[in-house]
């Protein structure tokens, strides 16, 4: 081989080497834009929010967050009422969820017979594609007059004899409500956390449950003992996932939970959310402090999210610090 045919290959080299690093530093360029990009929207939605709540703020002070008036007409604002239906039915969604959630993913990975497993599957996938609107309109022309004429009573029957639940399960069946919407946004929530339990639990290497079930542990021991605690991190951030949902579902709420902007001890009153208000009284909003006062409450329930996901990454930490990770 000739030297200029040897310079020839070594240029040919030198100019691929170039394209490679020009198209690689194109490509971490590319992916720091996208990265930042979510900064900054995320930073624009928080600043909008804060610049907008400021009048509420500004006029109402702490206030605005420890009383429950909602009077557009003198235009006095509470959010307490939204804040506590929100916090409320979120918490009434995961108390069913998540254990029925878990329950089907265990069922799907653990006991279901091959054959019954799609069905399920496909079952579960189509609840997570309904759209919200239809879970509010079947849960107020369907749901909540079933509920009405026979759960509600019921509960009042059983529960009026205890001294302290009869206060949670007191009042009239409305049908209508925040324990009404507490269900309703369980239905919607379940299909996410059961899809991602379900993922999370087929990552388990099945050597692991195979050498539980060789020392003679039952179905029960092997999933408490090596399912749950190996994909702990996933079930987790399922449950995380569902409770977003939760805490920010607008229309399905709006439709079943009674839009009453008062406390009531029974979760079987009607009472409203943080979405819902937004949702029902935005378009409605004259002059600049009732309109700051609905952006303050989009402003609290952005607040009440991030702690909520804080939390929830400090107790992942917290698990993996104690498992030696």
């Amino acid at each position: 081989m000739t030297g200029l045919q040897t310079a020839g290959i070594d240029n040919a080299k030198l100019r691929r080497l170039a394209r490679l690093r020009v198209g690689d530093s194109t490509f971490r360029g590319l992916t720091l834009a996208a990265a930042l990009t979510v900064l900054l929207l995320l930073g624009g939605v928080i600043i909008s929010l804060i610049y907008g709540s400021i009048p509420a703020f500004s006029t109402f002070g702490l206030e605005f967050l420890t009383t429950q008036r909602w009077n557009p007409v003198t235009e006095k604002f509470g959010a307490l009422a939204p804040i506590y239906g929100t916090v409320v039915t979120s918490i009434i969604a995961l108390l069913i969820a998540v254990p029925v959630g878990i329950g089907i993913a265990i069922f799907l990975t653990e006991l279901c017979p091959p054959w019954l497993k799609r069905p399920i599957g496909v079952a579960i996938e189509l609840l997570a594609g309904i759209p919200s609107i239809i879970y509010g309109i079947w849960g107020l022309f369907v749901f909540a007059p079933f509920f009405q004429t026979t759960i509600q009573p019921a509960l009042i029957a059983l529960f009026g004899p205890v001294p302290v639940l009869s206060d949670f399960f007191a009042g009239p069946p409305y049908g209508i409500g925040i324990l009404t919407a507490g269900i309703i946004l369980a239905i919607m929530v379940l299909p996410f956390i059961t899809s991602i339990t379900r993922d999370v639990f087929d990552t388990v290497p099945p050597v692991l449950k195979e050498a539980t079930y060789g020392l003679g542990c039952t179905t029960a021991e092997v999933v408490t003992k090596v399912v749950l605690p190996y994909s702990r991190v996933g079930v987790i951030g399922g449950i995380m996932l569902g409770l977003g949902r939760a805490l920010g579902e607008t229309m399905a709420v709006t439709f079943v939970i009674g839009n009453a902007h008062k406390i009531s001890a029974s979760i079987m009153a009607p009472g409203t959310t943080i979405s819902a208000s937004i949702a029902n009284e935005f378009t409605e909003a004259v002059g600049d402090l009732y309109t700051s006062s609905l952006i303050a409450l989009g402003l609290i329930l952005f607040v009440i999210t991030f702690f909520v996901l804080a939390a929830a990454r400090l107790l992942l930490m917290r698990m993996n610090v104690k498992a030696g990770n």
